[in-house]
């Protein structure tokens, strides 16, 4: 209990972080001309650290039938159930209604952890893309690995290559996947520090399966900046986002096979890094064409929140109380 009652104030203590009131301003603007009424609800959750929910993916690499025992019995239920199009067996993730952190695991060279914590929704794309044994497959811009290790749950791609540019970040990339997979299967997996706009010249129609999680204002986190300079120049490079996300996919479509399937994805709200970015591409790449994912959205939509008024192939997921995943933006492309 004594443990318990110290967890949840290590992580009260954590969570008491102040608003950004430039960036919340900034938001505050944007957002109530384009989600309109829905954003003031959404607001609350963003800005309510404490309601926040996590979830708990299991590692297939990792015995965890007690822990998966455990969550039985606090109250924890599988995020993603019947009626997906795409839900292999190993694929395991649990959560519950009420907000709290479960506790996190400290890497340990050697040995492998039993569950990642993550936001529910950022399992939405790896879902998406629909990944098969044998694939070959590219996380485009892949750290901090969440969705790498997410991927590795569902299949064993032939090859799989993890690329991530910013070096700090590829690093910790690295730690991920040394914590969830096992050595035989880290064979099968590349890690390259590429610049994502140029992999598809580097590596043409290479790839059966690509993931672009692209960089974006990360709504989340941004709300919380304690330094209002780089907060700041956060909103003003905002700008240039759009455009390093165009080019990131543009470079995926190279990178696929005619034929195969593309997912992007992002952790923010904004529809000029979102619908946006996707229809350019639609208009102007004509070897590309949607897919519809209402179908999973339909299979999950009693656990996730979304915005109304979508297009099929995309969908945004909204944070509310008791279902406080996202933002996640996801969107499916196939290249003919």
């Amino acid at each position: 209990f004594f443990l318990s009652l110290k967890l949840e104030n290590k992580t009260k203590g954590k969570l008491q972080k102040q608003v950004c009131q430039i960036v919340l301003d900034h938001f505050e603007k944007q957002y109530t001309t384009e989600l309109g009424d829905t954003w003031s609800s959404v607001r609350d959750v963003l800005t309510s650290p404490l309601c926040w929910q996590y979830a708990i993916l299991l590692n297939k690499f990792s015995q965890c039938t007690e822990l998966e025992n455990s969550l039985h019995v606090q109250g924890y239920h599988p995020a993603f159930q019947g009626g997906l199009p795409y839900l292999p067996a190993a694929f395991k993730c649990y959560i519950r209604r009420t907000p709290g952190r479960f506790p996190a695991q400290k890497h340990q060279a050697g040995k492998l952890k039993e569950y990642f914590l993550l936001n529910a929704a950022s399992l939405l794309p790896v879902l998406a893309l629909e990944v098969k044994d044998g694939e070959e497959v590219l996380d485009l811009c892949a750290a901090p690995g969440g969705k790498s290790v997410a991927i590795l749950q569902c299949a064993y791609p032939g090859q799989f290559h993890c690329n991530e540019y910013d070096d700090l970040r590829s690093r910790w990339l690295e730690q991920t996947i040394e914590s969830f997979i096992p050595d035989p299967l880290i064979n099968l997996i590349m890690l390259s520090k590429l610049d994502g706009r140029r992999i598809g010249d580097l590596k043409p129609e290479l790839y059966d399966k690509v993931l672009v999680d692209a960089p974006c204002s990360n709504d989340r986190s941004w709300l919380f900046s304690s330094d209002v300079h780089q907060a700041t120049l956060r909103l003003i490079q905002r700008k240039e986002l759009s455009c390093l996300q165009f080019q990131l996919l543009r470079s995926a479509i190279k990178a696929l096979r005619p034929g195969g399937s593309l997912v992007y994805s992002t952790c923010t709200l904004s529809k000029a890094e979102n619908s946006d970015v996707i229809n350019l591409i639609l208009s102007s790449c004509n070897n590309v064409m949607p897919v519809n994912i209402s179908e999973m959205a339909k299979a999950v939509s009693q656990e996730f929140s979304f915005l109304g008024g979508m297009q099929q192939h995309e969908l945004l997921v909204l944070p509310e109380k008791g279902r406080a995943w996202g933002p996640m933006y996801v969107a499916k492309l196939k290249k003919i």
